[in-house]
């Protein structure tokens, strides 16, 4: 388990505290839409931090070549389809390069510096000179409106209890899923961004963004400066 992460409830944890019964539960959004839009039709795309597929899945389907990436054999388990690699996202360096690289589920807000750093070196190192990244970031009032809960209309429950400041810029984050026949919970470390903030730390990994996917800002294409 990564300093500073847990979880709880049924099934095997990973080391940032994610349940891998949990997320083989939990439906994808709007997110393949959001890429589909964004990237050249049948591109590969390289997924960093892909759990149990959800978003991979989704693509697949949508003609998209995926290779997914995880820290978590538990989850990748889950993954058909896709080419898998297990490893851990920021130390990654598989010598190729990819139409798209994709660093979804909030990844950008690595708690750590130096993990944030790798990760955003590793987006670098993978896309193809004319190919972009597409970064999912965290929502403006993701650490203010709390405590908040929304009710998927699938029937389960999710609850962002606190998020709670522990020095040198990172919170301390906990949220709760709640279904019918079981409760998961996860605290993990996460590192609340300005836009000038975010843009900066891509600059710093060689990257700049092209254009931001929707009105809330939350997913960003970026390129190569």
């Amino acid at each position: 388990m990564r300093e500073g992460y847990e979880g709880t409830g049924p099934g095997a944890i990973t080391p940032d505290g994610c349940a891998v019964e949990l997320y083989s539960r939990l439906p994808v959004g709007d997110e393949p839409e959001i890429i589909a839009a964004a990237v050249p039709e049948g591109a590969h795309i390289l997924e960093l931090g892909s759990g149990v597929g959800r978003m991979t899945h989704a693509l697949l389907e949508r003609g998209f070549t995926v290779t997914a990436v995880d820290e978590s054999a538990d989850m990748l388990d889950r993954v058909h389809g896709a080419r898998t690699i297990c490893a851990q996202v920021e130390n990654l360096d598989l010598g190729e390069t990819f139409d798209v690289v994709m660093l979804a589920s909030f990844l950008v807000h690595a708690g750590d510096l130096d993990v944030r750093r790798g990760m955003l070196r590793a987006c670098a190192r993978h896309v193809a000179k004319d190919g972009c990244v597409l970064i999912q970031r965290e929502g403006e009032d993701y650490h203010s409106n709390l405590p908040r809960e929304r009710v998927d209309p699938t029937g389960f429950t999710v609850r962002m209890v606190s998020s709670d400041p522990v020095g040198d810029g990172v919170h301390s984050v906990r949220a709760e899923y709640l279904f019918p026949d079981a409760v998961w919970t996860q605290t993990f470390l996460a590192r609340p961004l300005t836009t000038e903030q975010f843009e900066q730390a891509l600059a710093e990994a060689g990257l700049e963004v092209d254009r931001y996917l929707t009105e809330d800002r939350i997913w960003v294409r970026a390129v190569k400066a």
